[in-house]
């Protein structure tokens, strides 16, 4: 079955018609060429999701639907995962928030580090906050999440680091850490938490970070982390350590946690 992310609280709708319009009855109706009777799953804002019956299409472009059951599923990791990039050239940053959500991430935070090429103004923040937020919502309908992942206004290392009190654990994706041969920061940090912890990490833009900005995350308590013996290219670090949560988390103990 398709699924959509609604705005609304499925909390309303539970003995009442639902009805949809803009984008999800284009996509029902032109897009999916959806009949009455068809089952599609819907997600609200605070993670609840149902699977309801299509009733009609109105003359009002808009779609009726009716509550059927409750999803009795979690697609969710069970920890809280956000992840901060360094602003990276083209549209590498689209792949990123794309991946990222099918993979789980929770929070996805752009960051405008000293070694960043890309230089964004206000309304260039606004414009991408937009883009990218259409892009995790998309990807979260396509991989059946229960949640649309956040993703925060492009922020200075000052911004970061006030944001990251509200972290626990926090880690920062170092290359240095991978040609030293370090390994076991990620594995351990994997292994100490538990369900509905918050863990942060941090990724540096195509040249990595600067010494100050290293030194600013280990002051502020960051942990740096290998990803592996290998070094990698800034889109597939985030992607490598968000797999790394799924399998540890899902996969290892069979999501026991």
């Amino acid at each position: 079955m398709q699924r959509y992310m609604i705005a609304e609280s499925l909390e309303d709708f539970s003995n009442h018609p639902i009805f949809l319009s803009g984008d999800h009855y284009h996509h029902m109706k032109n897009v999916m060429r959806f009949k009455p009777e068809t089952k599609v799953f819907l997600s609200d804002p605070n993670g609840k999701s149902c699977i309801a019956e299509i009733i009609t299409f109105t003359d009002d472009k808009e779609v009726q639907l009716a509550w059927v059951a409750n999803e009795d599923k979690n697609n969710e990791l069970p920890i809280d995962v956000t992840i901060v990039c360094g602003l990276p050239k083209g549209d590498k940053l689209d792949l990123i928030a794309q991946k990222a959500t099918e993979l789980g991430v929770n929070r996805i935070i752009p960051f405008a580090s000293d070694y960043s090429v890309v230089k964004w103004d206000e309304s260039k923040k606004k414009k991408k906050t937009q883009r990218f937020q259409k892009i995790v919502q998309e990807a979260a309908e396509q991989s059946h999440r229960q949640l649309v992942p956040t993703v925060h206004q492009a922020v200075t290392l000052k911004e970061l680091l006030a944001l990251s009190q509200k972290y626990s654990v926090k880690l920062v994706a170092y290359e240095e850490d991978a040609k030293q041969g370090e390994q076991a920061v990620l594995a351990k940090t994997l292994q100490n938490l538990q369900r509905g912890d918050k863990l942060l990490i941090v990724f540096g833009p195509e040249g990595g970070l600067s010494e100050n900005e290293i030194t600013s995350f280990k002051d502020d308590g960051f942990l740096t982390c290998a990803l592996g013996p290998r070094i990698l290219r800034t889109e597939t670090a985030p992607l490598y350590a968000l797999s790394a949560v799924s399998y540890h988390f899902e996969l290892l103990n069979g999501g026991d946690y």
